[in-house]
């Protein structure tokens, strides 16, 4: 099947891309790859869209789509949270953008599109150009923005822009675990997040607040969480090992999806961090997860990210990067940290130092540059 390229930054070229990917007999559309790579001859039958993902994690992988797979998540998404406009504000080389103009598509309303860097303006002037009703029907408006974005919204004293929160029927939030303290200020808002877990493999989030989308099947294997449903991607391009590792099929020929993700299943999905995510801090494992879980329930730490660094004593330890304005006195700050870390994980898991930044680096998907932060943190002087 033919793949052509398009622009992953130009929201409408990735637009008319997903109009004839998805809806029509158009190519298949190549989202994120370098730009001087040589695109595969061929993909599989039925395949809408490639995206490479971030790379945030590991090792960056070009994730093959089908049409089928990107419309079965749009639609499971409407009969969980209901159907109709819907606003891109996330990049739209990125599975989150993607699915929200997909999203758009499948219902049939054309997008609103938020282009270029994140502003509060363009947002809230993108949110007033939804049509609030078609032939005398109400029309619902939706949105997906990552928690940087929220707190964006939220901090700005401009009250329109929470009026354009409070207008969304829902605003699913993603790509990282969102901070307990920003989301209660977003309720007592008066906005509806939704709290959305997924990945490019599984055409986007699949789980909602917790609870699998219809149609989607979680199990916690070996403490790893795993995921099925028609969503699931049809694996890497020219990548058949990684493929085969990540894709697996159980007894009963159902496909599974390995997240790489800890968690526990009860009904309701609870991801406790990355199985990856963990230092050996004095011959005790430790889980980055769960202490900047514990980190971001403190005032002015919403956006804190916390990363791993060499140290002479313990062998590794944890150092806390946040954005200054939150922190005050330094030593005062880290005594808090270390102690709520104490209190919820343990002793040994308590970071060794904070790194104030003026602002948190972020990838183009909005998540926090890891690999960037992991290079500031390792110039940082130990005890500081």
């Amino acid at each position: 099947m033919r793949v052509e390229r398009v622009d992953a930054s130009d929201a409408r070229a990735v637009l008319r891309g997903l109009r004839g990917a998805v809806l029509g007999a158009g190519p298949a559309i190549a989202l994120g790859a370098d730009p001087d790579a040589a695109l595969p001859s061929e993909v599989p039958p039925g395949t809408a869209v490639v995206v490479t993902t971030s790379g945030s994690t590991g090792y960056p992988k070009s994730v093959a789509l089908s049409r089928s797979a990107l419309t079965s998540s749009a639609l499971a998404t409407a009969d969980r949270i209901g159907m109709g406009a819907w606003l891109l504000a996330l990049p739209p080389g990125y599975i989150a953008g993607v699915q929200v103009l997909v999203r758009a598509l499948v219902a049939g309303h054309e997008p609103a599109l938020v282009t270029g860097p994140f502003r509060v303006a363009a947002f809230v002037a993108a949110a007033s150009s939804l049509a609030s009703s078609r032939g005398g029907v109400p029309v619902a408006a939706y949105t997906s923005l990552v928690p940087a974005q929220l707190q964006t919204l939220l901090d700005d004293p401009d009250p329109a822009a929470r009026r354009a929160l409070t207008r969304f029927v829902a605003v699913l939030v993603g790509g990282q675990a969102l901070a307990p303290a920003l989301a209660e200020r977003a309720a007592d808002a008066g906005v509806r997040v939704v709290r959305t877990y997924g990945s490019s493999e599984t055409a986007g989030g699949c789980v909602y607040d917790g609870i699998p989308l219809d149609g989607v099947g979680v199990r916690i294997v070996d403490g790893e969480v795993q995921l099925s449903g028609p969503m699931l991607a049809d694996g890497y391009l020219g990548d058949p090992a990684r493929t085969d590792e990540a894709f697996v099929r159980d007894a009963a020929g159902t496909r599974w999806y390995r997240t790489g993700d800890a968690g526990g299943f009860d009904g309701r999905l609870t991801i406790t961090g990355r199985r990856d995510n963990v230092i050996v801090s004095g011959g005790i494992n430790v889980s980055l997860d769960r202490v900047e879980r514990a980190v971001r329930t403190l005032p002015g730490f919403v956006d804190a990210v916390v990363v791993p660094v060499p140290d002479e004593r313990w062998g590794e330890a944890s150092v806390v990067v946040v954005s200054e304005r939150g922190v005050g006195d330094l030593a005062e700050a880290l005594r808090r940290v270390r102690a709520v870390v104490e209190a919820e994980v343990g002793v040994p898991a308590r970071p060794r130092a904070l790194l104030p930044v003026p602002e948190i680096p972020l990838l183009a998907s909005g998540k926090p540059d890891r690999a960037a932060l992991r290079v500031l943190a390792r110039g940082d002087a130990p005890g500081r």
